[in-house]
């Protein structure tokens, strides 16, 4: 094989890090086009790396394609217990890994937005995983929220922080400036071989997605109501290709008995809702008829215990099926 096929775009990884709820899972559903990470306004709702794969022009430069991977990481923050760590361990080995470290702020933010805040103590392991040598770029996130005056300080703070720095301001929920930062992005890639299969969108599967998106339901159907250490476990997974149909059972785990009622709601009212919502919501990315059946579990405590957050997904041994 010539050079010339093995080299005919530009190809590598990119890990998306930043704080909580700066909108890591909004720009990589954006990218994508496509509902693949769980995103809610309350922090910490992303707990694994995923990978979402996205091939693109590059209008007028050789190579003239780029397939950039994606890595959308749990907001990096620190704190005691094995959830906290094991998500906090997730950012900063993708970071580490990554051809390329896209540092994403929230601008509306006004501790979180510039450099200074990676000096504070809870942003020590953000400022790890930044550091690491690797090519880095930043992107002021929310802008569609922010008046110009306001975007310009916050741009020539960081363009102050490292010289040559690329800060690209986006909206990852309107798109705006998003194909540009992508540009950027491929630009810092090196040249070479197809990383993955043009059809390829994500490492992960239709059962990792619904569990997902079952989850991010619990946080818009229950708000401030919903006990953080909540997860969702797929028990049964049936299709009829034939018909485009998918039968999912699924179990909503809370770590206390008390937390079960804030789940189920009066007379299973909260349940059904939430049921109502994720499979329409799961049949919508998976392109599939949805039934879904939710139940809700108490595992006591399995937010501090190491060996009940790999039973249920965490810790790189299966997604729970």
């Amino acid at each position: 094989m010539s050079d010339a096929a093995t080299n005919d775009l530009r190809a590598g990884f990119c890990a998306i890090v930043g704080l909580p709820n700066v909108g890591k899972s909004t720009l990589l559903n954006r990218i994508l086009g496509r509902h693949l990470a769980a995103v809610s306004s309350k922090p910490q709702t992303t707990r694994d790396r995923i990978l979402g794969v996205h091939t693109l022009a590059l209008p007028g430069q050789t190579p003239d394609r780029a397939q950039i991977a994606y890595v959308d990481t749990p907001g990096v923050q620190d704190g005691k217990g094995p959830l906290r760590r094991y998500m906090r361990d997730a950012s900063t080995s993708a970071a580490s890994d990554a051809d390329v470290i896209l540092l994403l702020v929230d601008g509306t933010h006004r501790n979180g937005r510039v450099p200074s805040f990676l000096s504070q103590p809870e942003a020590a392991a953000l400022a790890h995983a930044t550091g690491t040598g690797r090519p880095l770029i930043v992107a002021i996130n929310k802008v569609d929220r922010m008046s110009k005056p306001d975007i310009l300080p916050v741009i020539e703070a960081w363009a102050q922080w490292k010289h040559g720095l690329e800060v690209v301001p986006i909206s990852a929920s309107t798109g705006e400036n998003v194909d540009a930062l992508e540009q950027v992005i491929a630009a810092m890639l090196p040249p070479g071989p197809q990383l993955f299969p043009d059809d390829m969108i994500t490492d992960r599967s239709p059962q990792f997605i619904a569990k997902e998106i079952i989850r991010e339901q619990l946080y818009h159907q229950l708000g401030k109501e919903l006990p953080y250490a909540c997860a969702v476990q797929i028990e049964s997974w049936s299709e009829k290709a034939d018909k485009n149909e998918l039968t999912i059972g699924a179990v909503v785990i809370v770590e206390r008995e008390s937390q079960k009622p804030i789940v189920v709601g009066k007379g299973g009212s909260r349940i059904r809702e939430l049921g109502i919502a994720a499979r329409q919501a799961v049949g919508a990315a998976l392109g599939k008829t949805v039934h879904l059946t939710l139940f809700v579990k108490v595992l006591e405590e399995w937010s501090r215990g190491d060996a009940a957050l790999r039973r249920l997904g965490y810790g790189g041994e299966g997604e729970g099926l």
